[in-house]
Parts: structure tokens; sequence; C-alpha cells
């Protein structure tokens, strides 16, 4: 049994080694093109002992004019010498039917060093037939090709199934002139493609721009980009339609998922919206990026924070008094409207109305709206202080969300919001967590603090001028706080957040992000080094993973003893009896799966999943 069975893994052996030339796909000849047309022909001269090496380092290509569309089904490529096999490690193939590629597509990403020599072959998966094919170097390397070869049928095909790196969605990103984003200013013309499901739903808009965002996110090598597309979108499956979208970096987080888990924790706090939020590839210019966030632009839209818009002509009446959004922001005076406040001198930038449409009307009406609610703060009346113009639960959903995390920017940048006709203020989203769950070196170990958690006293944690004042009266100095805390604690733990649910959601999201994960460290070679605030270098992907599930269970302890909530008094797993038979009855525990596999303690509502008790494995829905 072993022989034949070790015959056979040898005659496959044989198959994979027969050369690639028996193929019956037709190799194909063009035109040779590139980023240096001149040089460009010595890609496909079939002599390995010229290249191609562009004027530029990143950024460069070279390909074919093929005159009409072809099918891809394999292309090859030859690492030139001198250059080493590591100057095609990501080196992306592409076809397209524009002459500038905008509207290129991946085909193929090698993964693998290349062989100086000798060619390496990589099947492609594409339906879509392309006139132009090219190869785009990594960065950095010159786009330093021997030889380069396109295999393939004569055919438009179609769009059944295009190609995705991963199981990941993919972002593509083409510019116009190949102008790569370089301010928060300047918004670049771009066509954007996103390939899903598979490669069997595909996305095109070609009238999009992209510019930089974020602050200090910007200033890492791996840039945040806004996506902004000149109608509404629903992408993928978010719940908003809607022009403008936002790419998190998450250079200093490497587990690629910390503002997942930070909005899957707002959820179970019950706070009213949580942004959307969907790991991807992106591909910018043919250059892979890396994992990125596809998230929500923070802002007033359906589907997305749901108040009223105002319009410049919401001047007076009830008109007047929202809907507002403002951000309690350290980088306030960067902005174009902003005001600081005028006791605790905290600064606030106004995101809605927009900089481009609020009047001076609504300006003075929020700012004044703000003082107002300060000078109260110096009030203890429950009925004519502070608490009559502000929601202190979402506050404190907020702040708990914040501390679980242990984010040490919850007060540099704090969302608040006003609705027409409500007298009070809330606050949310949460957003950015890139340095929670132990990923700062200023305040780690969180878990470790005697007393207080950090969010309450502010005295650790960064923050906006005047906003830990502002955060020590309502959390501090009121005594009626530390009941409404615990309330909304008790409510969240009852509703599954616990160390056992958070571990879960980090394994879920490893065995996710696993295939895109090892491309981006690929891409981005930094596991074994400290960047931003990192605490520690772990070396590995697993090792970063491991470290926040060892965080949960030391913070949500931490959490539960400084609130004074008894984990005790939580309901048990759920049992089921089963009858057996021939023997008597039989409890058996409960196990829950996700849909890939992934055991889970604590189900998430509304969510599907794999139940099994004993033998027996049912899919359901958890309500």
């Amino acid at each position: 049994m072993n022989v034949n069975r070790l015959s056979k893994l040898a005659l496959a052996a044989l198959i994979a080694s027969i050369p690639v030339a028996m193929d019956a796909a037709e190799k194909l000849t063009g035109t040779p093109i590139g980023i240096s047309q001149d040089v460009a022909p010595a890609a496909f001269d079939g002599n390995a002992s010229t290249s191609y090496r562009a004027s530029k380092a990143s950024y460069a290509w070279v390909g074919l004019d093929l005159g009409e569309a072809h099918v891809i089904t394999r292309v090859g490529w030859m690492a030139a010498a001198g250059a080493g096999g590591k100057s095609v490690v990501l080196g992306m193939f592409q076809g397209a039917n524009n002459a500038d590629f905008s509207d290129a597509v991946p085909i193929y990403l090698n993964t693998e060093s290349g062989s100086n020599g000798r060619m390496d072959y990589g099947e492609v998966d594409c339906s879509r037939g392309f006139r132009y094919v090219r190869y785009v170097g990594p960065s950095d390397s010159y786009c330093s090709l021997a030889e380069l070869e396109f295999y393939g049928d004569k055919g438009v095909g179609d769009d059944s199934r295009l190609w995705q790196i991963t199981n990941l969605p993919t972002v593509v990103i083409n510019t116009v002139n190949d102008e790569i984003p370089y301010d928060k200013e300047h918004e670049i013309s771009s066509t954007v493609i996103i390939i899903s499901k598979d490669g069997s739903d595909v996305l095109e808009k070609s009238e999009t721009g992209i510019r930089e965002r974020g602050n200090g996110s910007r200033q890492f090598p791996k840039k945040p980009w806004r996506l902004k597309f000149d109608k509404k979108q629903n992408l993928l499956d978010a719940p908003a339609k809607a022009k403008k979208w936002t790419l998190i970096n998450n250079y200093g987080d490497k587990t690629l998922m910390r503002n997942m888990l930070a909005f899957d924790i707002a959820r179970k706090a019950g706070m009213a919206w949580v942004p959307y939020c969907q790991p991807v590839d992106v591909v910018l210019n043919g250059e892979y990026k890396g994992c990125y966030q596809l998230c929500d632009q923070v802002e007033v839209n359906p589907g997305r924070l749901e108040i009223d818009e105002m319009e410049p002509t919401d001047i007076e009446g009830a008109a007047l008094t929202g809907g507002y959004f403002f951000e309690i922001d350290a980088y306030a005076p960067d902005e174009l409207s902003w005001f600081r406040s005028a006791h605790y001198g905290i600064p606030v930038t106004i995101k809605s109305p927009k900089d481009d449409e609020i009047v001076p009307a609504q300006k003075q009406y929020i700012t004044d709206y703000f003082n107002t609610l300060e000078n109260k703060m110096k009030d203890t009346d429950p009925v004519t202080g502070y608490r009559s113009m502000f929601d202190n639960e979402s506050f404190i959903q907020h702040m708990l969300v914040n501390e679980v995390a242990g984010n040490t920017d919850a007060y540099w940048s704090t969302y608040m919001y006003k609705k027409r006709g409500n007298p009070v203020i809330y606050t949310g989203p949460v957003w950015d967590f890139d340095l929670g769950f132990d990923n700062d070196i200023r305040v780690y170990h969180v878990y470790e603090r005697s007393g207080n958690s950090y969010l309450w006293d502010c005295g650790s944690a960064s923050a906006a001028d005047g906003m830990r004042y502002f955060a020590q009266r309502i959390l501090l100095k009121d005594p009626s706080t530390k009941d409404e805390i615990f309330s909304v604690w008790d409510k969240a733990r009852r509703n599954g957040l616990s160390a056992e649910w958070l571990k879960a959601k980090v394994d879920e999201y490893a065995e996710l992000l696993d295939a895109s994960q090892k491309l981006n460290f690929t891409r981005w070679p930094i596991l074994w080094q400290r960047v931003h605030q990192n605490p520690v270098a772990l070396g590995s992907y697993a090792a970063e993973c491991e470290a926040i599930k060892n965080y949960a269970d030391k913070q949500m302890e931490h959490l539960d003893k400084v609130i004074g909530f008894d984990p005790s008094t939580l309901p048990d797993e759920p049992e089921v009896s089963i009858e057996g038979v021939g023997c008597d009855a039989v409890t058996v525990p409960v196990e829950y799966f996700t849909l890939q596999g992934v055991k889970v303690s604590n189900p998430v509502l509304g969510g599907i999943y794999i139940m099994r008790r004993g033998n027996e494995v049912t899919k359901v829905f958890v309500k």
C-alpha cells in the first residue's frame, strides 16, 4: 500500500516537472512596451544575458501590446542576472484593455524567489481577455528582469471569474499618469476596482479620487488613504451607500485586527453606531501594498451616523439645533473648521456641517452650546447641571470599550454628536485602536495598574488639551457615575463580552487574515522590528496574536475587579440533554464553531455557526 502511494506521488512530481512548453496554450507575441520603452525588447528577446531595467525604482513595469484581446492562462519570468532571486518576490502580473492601464487588474502575484538563468512559471485563473499585459516589479527593484513570457488564447473572455490575490477582497487602484497620493489635500484622479466573492463579483469605478488620510499614521511607509467616488456606492457588504471610504494601514498593529476587535467590543457594549470594517488586499498602480482595512468614513450619512445633515439655510429655530458632528481633536488647530472651548480649553474640530458648507451662525451655535455644557459641569444638580445636556451612558460605553482595549488615544481623539431638537450631546463612535491591546510602550502593561484603570483618572492616557479634566469631572467627581459604569459593564458582560469570546475572535480573524498577513509581512518585513509605539517585537504573526489573547485574560479580570463585577453571576455555558438509544439520557455540552471551523466560546448574536453536541452537528443562527 505505501509503495503504491509513494509511486503515485513520484509520478505526480514527474508530471509537475514536465516543461511548461508542452502546454497547449500559445506563447504570445506583440509589441514590447514599458516604463523604459527603449529597453523593453530585452525582456522578450529570448536571451538570458540581456535584461530589462527601468529608469525608476518603484511602480516600474514592462509588458506587451498583443494587438487584440487574449485570455491569459500562464505567465513566465526569469530574474535578471546579478539582481538576485528576491528581486522578483511580489512581482505583479496585470492585464488591461486601455493602453494607459487605467483598467488594469491583477492576474498573478509571484511570492517565491526567482531562479537566475531559469524560467519560472505561474498558472493564471482569470476569465477576462486583455490586449495589454505587463509585469510590475516590486518596490525598489527597478523591475529588473531577464525574460518575460505570456501564454493564452485569443478572445475577449468574460467576467465570470477575475482573480483575487487571497481569500480577502482585492482593491485595485490605478491613478491617472501613475501619480502617487502625497498629502491630505490633493485628490488624485483614479480608477478603483474591487474584486470579491472568489472573483465572481467586480465593482469598477473610473471616476474616483484618492488622497492620504490620518495624522500620525501618515508618517509610516505604508500609507493610509481615503477614496472618494463620484457617486454614492455600496461597497462589499457595508450597510452604507456613500462616496467616501477609508483604507486603514494598520502599520504598527502587527495583528492587523485591533480595529476589528475593538469594533466588535463596541457592539457588545451597545454603542449606537459602530463603523463597518472589512480586511482587504490593496494594489496601487500595479504594486502590492499590503493588507488594509476598508472602513466607513466617519461621517453623517445613512447607514453611518444617522443624524440630520444640515443645510446652509438652517440658521434659526429647531433647524439650527442640529445635527452637529464634532471631534475632540488634538490636531484641531491644523483643521479649517474648529474652536477651543472656553473653560477647559479643549480643541474641537467640527466635522459636520462640512468645512465648505458650515455658516457662521452654525459654528457659533455649537461653540456656544459646548461652552455652556462645560459651564454646567460646575453645577452638581442632576437637573440643572451638565447631565441635562450630556448623555453619560454613551460616554461610559465609549470609555469602557477603550478600557477593554487599553487604548491610549481614547481622549486624544473623541467623537461626539448632537441631534436636531435634542438637548443632549452623545459620544461616539469609537475609532483608531492601533495602539490598543497592550501595543503602546508608554502604558505597557495596562492591566498591571492598581486602583482605577487609566482612562478613569486619565493619568497615563494621551489627551487633547483640557479633555483630561472634562473626563475626570464625569468619571471621578460625579458620585452617580460609579453605578452607571457598573450597569453598562454588567449589560456588556451579559451580552457575551468575556475574555473567552475575545480570544475566540482573535482566532477567527487570524484564520481569516492568514494568507494576506503572510504577503503583508513579505511586503513590510517588520515582525522583528519595533515600529510606532510597539513595546516589543515578537517576531511572528502567531506570537502577536497570542499576545492579545494573553492580554484579554488579564485585562478582563482587572476590569471586573475595578468595577466590582462578579463573573460567577454570569450564566454557565448552555448544556443540552440528548435522548440516548438503549441507555439513560445524558447531558452533553454544546460546542460552537465558525463556518471556517474555528471553535468559539460565546457565539456573536446574529451570527451563523456550526453547533456540535455529541455526535450531532447542526448549522444554527444565533439570535
